[in-house]
């Protein structure tokens, strides 16, 4: 068993994701000023609190359903690498950039090893 691949760490990456996922449907401030810098259309962002609250809850899924732990993992990658590019076309800074290239490593990796099984 590793750190990543341990049901709890599927659990605290599911929290984190569904406060993210108010945080965006709010929206709160930081989150609007990131958004507003890195030009995400105004059509695009009701979207945003519906992927991370369904993120949050195909992560908590991992004791029942492990494959789609697996496939939410894996989503998440695709997600952070648009992310990743979004910093990097806006010509952010890259302690701006640096959380999403955190999660698009983790996922990536989560998604590689898979859950432990019970």
């Amino acid at each position: 068993m590793s750190v990543l691949t341990s049901p709890k760490a599927y659990a605290a990456l599911a929290v984190f994701h569904a406060a993210d996922a108010v945080a965006c449907a709010v929206p709160a401030p930081p989150i609007k000023k990131v958004l507003d810098d890195l030009g995400v259309p105004a059509g695009v962002r009701p979207v945003l609190p519906v992927v991370k609250a369904a993120a949050a809850l195909g992560l908590l899924s991992v004791r029942w359903f492990p494959a789609l732990a697996r496939l939410t993992t894996a989503m998440l990658t695709v997600y952070f690498v648009l992310a990743v590019g979004a910093h990097v076309r806006a010509r952010d800074k890259i302690v701006n950039t640096l959380p999403a290239a955190t999660f698009l490593a983790t996922f990536a990796v989560m998604t590689a090893k898979g859950p432990d099984r019970a």
